[in-house]
């Protein structure tokens, strides 16, 4: 049960990093790429403004001095220096220069009339031209061709179509994206660990707590035994003398305490059913709890039949399985509305899987988990006097014990309890 609790508390934590962890480095991607977008646009504006606005010779400011000159046939592909009093900034004036720049220019008869090739061996002028023709036509005046920024437009009565190269940038954002990656594993792992750290800090009371329940449980109920077989004792010596309803009153209610009492006892032990003592035939188990109840069944007007698959082992304790078999066919038979209680037992997907079955009015969904409560009962008015809502509890400790599960279904008038626990690996 705490090893569940630490494992949802550890899930927890972990889900909402992740979900922060995603949605932020997220954003801070997404705005990156944004804003290095909008800088390569204004760049390849810039330069689109300053085409053939100075005479040639000279390199951008911040530009390489070893920067080869573009072509320049057509003054439209010059690209002029940055003026000095012009606000661009230091940052600005770094990336310019640093950037690469690609230009075609056509003449009225919608021929090539000159291209800039940029930075030399980076981009030939085949694929320069081939890049411009995709830009024109696709009819719009700016775009992406793979890592290339583009704008198509007109100046001086000439088309152009002007490039920047994101190559650098998309790299960077790459890089960028990878170093978040890292930096958000290590932090994952660190606070995986710190998270099983806590957990424990705060499951480690509710142990306790538990284990302290458990044994005042237990202490407490084998000192009640001993006041109780006195009792039972001394009414017995009493009733030799002669018999009356007092006696019988104290008789009864002394057998209902020692029932209570032994109950109590074999829920503090249930939890302690982990320890596994080796492969448990149960198919052998279940046959040899249901052939005494065949009788229980008769006596009540009711039958008792049983469906069970041969050679089903788990690994577990055998006197805790069969504790676990004889309750829920006992209550079946107690609270059956009907004459047919049926048992069957299964090999199923690894999973041993044992059902049992009763006629039944439909249990709201809302109460079935409930009924594996201690001291639940559902229907107070068909529980007798001799059940204190404690078996379907124990019978819940031991399935949990064994690493398995336990629920409760109704359909067409019937009540069906459902375990499941591993297949013995011998299996």
């Amino acid at each position: 049960m705490f090893r569940k609790s630490k494992i949802r508390i550890v899930a927890a934590i972990m889900a909402s990093l992740m979900l922060f962890l995603t949605v932020t480095l997220g954003a801070i991607y997404l705005s990156s790429r944004l804003t290095v977008r909008r800088e390569n646009e204004e760049m390849l504006a810039r330069y689109v403004e300053r085409m053939g606005e100075d005479e040639p010779g000279g390199a951008p400011d911040g530009a390489p001095e070893d920067r080869p000159a573009p072509d320049r046939g057509d003054p439209l592909i010059r690209k002029p220096d940055k003026p000095d009093d012009e606000p661009f900034g230091r940052r600005g004036e770094d990336v310019y220069g640093l950037s690469t720049f690609y230009s075609v220019v056509y003449g009225e008869d919608g021929s090539v009339s000159s291209v800039d090739t940029g930075r030399e061996g980076l981009k030939s002028e085949d694929e320069i031209v081939a890049a411009a023709e995709k830009a024109r036509a696709a009819n719009k005046s700016s775009g992406r061709i793979g890592r290339l920024l583009y704008t198509v437009g007109e100046k001086d009565g000439k088309q152009f179509v002007a490039f920047v190269d994101s190559t650098v940038a998309d790299e960077n954002l790459t890089t960028f994206l990878k170093t978040e990656l890292i930096a958000g594993g290590a932090a994952l792992v660190l606070v995986f660990l710190l998270s099983l750290f806590l957990s424990s800090r705060i499951i480690k009371p509710l142990e306790e707590n538990d284990k302290r329940q458990k044994r005042f449980v237990s202490d407490a109920g084998h000192e009640l035994k001993t006041p109780i077989s006195v009792i039972s004792a001394n009414t017995e010596i009493l009733s030799r003398e002669g018999d009356s309803e007092w006696l019988s009153n104290i008789r009864y209610e002394t057998e209902r305490m020692g029932t209570l009492v032994r109950d109590l006892l074999r829920l503090s032990r249930a939890g302690d059913a982990a320890r596994v003592s080796g492969t448990v035939d149960l198919s052998r188990v279940v046959v040899g709890e249901e052939l005494p109840f065949e009788s229980v069944a008769f006596e009540k007007g009711k039958t008792l039949t049983a469906e069970i698959g041969d050679g089903i082992t788990v690994e577990g304790d055998e006197s805790q399985l069969k504790q676990l078999t004889a309750i829920l066919i006992d209550n079946a038979i107690s609270h059956g509305t009907d004459d047919a209680v049926a048992v069957t037992l299964r090999a199923e997907h690894r999973s041993a899987v044992l059902t049992v079955e009763n006629g039944g009015d439909e249990i709201p969904r809302e109460e079935r988990t409930r009924l594996f409560e201690r001291f639940y009962r559902a229907d107070e008015a068909r529980t007798d006097g001799d059940h204190f809502g404690l078996g379907l509890a124990i019978a819940k400790a031991i399935v949990e014990a064994h690493r398995g599960t336990i629920s409760v279904d109704c359909r067409d008038g019937r009540v069906i309890f459902t375990v499941t626990i591993p297949l013995s690996h011998k299996k």
